[in-house]
């Protein structure tokens, strides 16, 4: 037996986050960035595994979460310059008051819309083409036209041409990177390697995005307290050991 999943369609990724916030009655002004994370990041994953393509702005929030939540595991917060802590979620949270008070008025914009197009006679654009086309006296027009003109008016449609194919293009690259897959590499080359240093898992996968992902799955795996770190010498040396291992 086959079962059809459906996912509800959301208008963009703040009408997403808005959803779970009212779904899961939480605090709107303390949300945890943990757990709408997640949630936001599952939507994402049933979306590709229907062949749903995935929006560029959807992409742009769920990165804007896991910084955020990576900013909120670390141990030392950001300070401003009174001295106050600086909560990451402060520009999120901004963002959502500001989306949710336009969207309170678009179901009225709307009602109003509906309203204006009863009273008021839609147009016919056959009907209007056709009595446009019979006041005007084409053949006159062309009478006015000489070669400047012409020449004109093909160097703007050349000058438009050039700026649409040299426009800049923006791909959207996913990578096959996961915390959570991370936690699991790490989680088992310590076991069967014992204790490592961080210079390693660089040394194994040097690109920037898998050191990001990396040490983002450490500092998760430090805050469940499933491994520990030993400072080491030099700059940035510091080496990684399973809590079980230690204990052992």
């Amino acid at each position: 037996m086959s079962f059809e999943i459906k996912l509800p369609l959301f208008e963009g990724p703040f009408d997403l986050l808005l959803f779970f916030i009212e779904r899961d009655e939480l605090d709107i002004y303390d949300i945890p960035i943990s757990k709408i994370t997640n949630d936001f990041l599952d939507y994402l994953k049933h979306l590709e595994q229907m062949n749903i393509e995935v929006a560029s702005e959807f992409i742009l929030v769920a990165s804007t979460l896991m910084r955020i939540k990576a900013k909120m595991l670390l141990p030392r917060p950001q300070i401003d310059e009174e001295g106050n802590e600086i909560d990451p979620r402060e520009e999120l949270v901004r963002h959502l008051l500001e989306y949710k008070k336009y969207k309170s008025v678009l179901q009225e914009l709307s009602d109003m819309e509906g309203i204006m197009q009863e009273k008021e006679k839609r147009g016919n654009v056959k009907r209007e083409v056709r009595s446009l086309s019979e006041t005007i006296n084409v053949e006159a027009e062309l009478q006015n036209v000489d070669l400047y003109k012409l020449l004109r008016v093909f160097r703007d449609v050349m000058a438009r041409y050039e700026l649409e194919k040299n426009k800049p293009s923006h791909k959207v690259v996913q990578y096959p990177y996961t915390i959570e897959g991370q936690k699991d590499h790490i989680i088992g080359k310590l076991e069967r390697d014992g204790k490592l240093a961080f210079t390693k898992f660089i040394e194994e996968k040097p690109e920037k995005i898998a050191v990001i992902f990396n040490f983002l799955a450490i500092l998760e795996l430090l805050q469940s307290s499933l491994i520990t770190i030993t400072v080491g010498e030099g700059f940035n040396n510091f080496w990684l050991e399973k809590i079980e291992t230690v204990a052992e």
